[in-house]
């Protein structure tokens, strides 16, 4: 399997293209990795170095791809973060093309918005942006809770309202829809949920809910989700093989009191994921 993935890329730490290539490729996927930024670190500290790339190089470097003739081997092309409104059309014209090249290709997008907590953190036209542009060309998205109802424009929270959250953006375009971050109010105290949909059905798995915030692990999930969904096609199995690695993921950053992702130490999850839990349909 190939994935074209055009993310952002830091040297410090994992988010972006450096939270989902080395999980990817522990798992046998070749990655191409197209950077949207190249900043020193994440963000979230407040300050950093290193350039935002101009849509025009990145689509230059995505170009130089397709000359060398690859475009028809790659079966998805995945994007996270758009830190500028420009980026967007690059990635478009990126599935367009690799579709062209391969009819198979899927196009994967991780809709990031923001989250319950903090609101939004991108620029204020890049949700629109994404809503009535981005995640109706795609044919899988993976959105957290909070940015399924900015493109429903609903607020979901109980099961039975974000699974009709997601037929309605499903009914836009994207068949399958990876719901990260469901928090529903009857849930047990202390667990979290995650909530697959594609056209054979519905799918939910509970873990605990960690007390520690990740930057990064949204990338891991997204990136494992859609490399094991697009090697079997089983949602469910996608869900379970996904949840098990991140949950283990996790856990060991925690454990280590560390800030970032112990993406490395980890790995062995990726490779061999435990699937300790369990993943029940609800439709």
């Amino acid at each position: 399997m190939k994935i074209l993935s055009i993310q952002s890329a830091v040297a410090y730490g994992h988010v972006g293209n450096s939270a989902a290539v080395f999980p990817l490729q522990r798992i046998g996927v070749e990655v191409l990795p197209v950077y949207t930024v190249n900043f020193s670190n994440h963000t979230g500290y407040g300050a950093w170095r290193g350039p935002m790339i101009s849509p025009d190089d990145v689509r230059d470097v995505i170009t130089g791809i397709e000359e060398r003739g690859v475009f028809p081997q790659i079966d998805v092309v995945l994007s996270g973060y758009q830190g500028g409104e420009g980026i967007a059309d690059v990635i478009l014209d990126a599935v367009s093309r690799v579709k062209a090249a391969n009819p198979d290709a899927v196009y994967a997008c991780d809709p990031v918005m923001g989250n319950a907590k903090s609101g939004c953190f991108v620029a204020p036209a890049i949700p629109i942006l994404l809503r009535d542009r981005v995640v109706p060309a795609a044919d899988i998205i993976t959105p957290n809770q909070f940015e399924l109802g900015f493109l429903t424009e609903t607020e979901p929270d109980t099961l039975e309202s974000t699974l009709a959250s997601v037929d309605l953006v499903r009914a836009t375009g994207p068949r399958t829809v990876l719901v990260t971050s469901v928090e529903r109010p009857d849930r047990e105290e202390g667990t979290i949920e995650m909530l697959a949909v594609d056209d054979s059905g519905a799918w939910i798995v509970q873990t605990p809910l960690l007390p520690m915030k990740a930057n990064g692990s949204g990338d891991v999930t997204a990136a494992l989700f859609t490399a094991h969904y697009r090697r079997t096609g089983d949602a469910a199995e996608a869900l379970a093989r996904a949840t098990s690695s991140v949950f283990d993921l996790l856990s060991l950053t925690h454990t280590s009191g560390e800030r970032e992702l112990q993406l490395v130490e980890a790995q062995e999850f990726y490779a061999n994921p435990g699937l300790q839990f369990t993943v029940r349909q609800v439709r």
